[in-house]
């Protein structure tokens, strides 16, 4: 994202989307995966309330990475 965007929401608009949609439909949990290095992403998460579960390294695209599983519980 262009330093001009930051701040406006565009990363912040599909997470509460998505988590909207989840709520309407009943859903009681979503989960996301995303890497580490994502630092950005990460904080937008967890300002929707997600919670780091887990973190697996990986090789992708030949750089060594760590996977993260973030989870939302949405109460009923």
């Amino acid at each position: 994202m262009t330093p001009r965007a930051r701040g406006l929401g565009a990363g912040s608009a599909p997470v509460k989307a998505c988590v909207g949609f989840a709520q309407a439909a009943g859903y009681t949990r979503v989960t996301l995966w995303t890497n580490d290095v994502l630092t950005s992403a990460r904080r937008i998460y967890q300002a929707h309330g997600f919670v780091l579960t887990d973190e697996t390294p990986h090789d992708s695209f030949g750089q060594d990475l760590v996977g993260q599983t973030w989870t939302l519980n949405i109460p009923r």
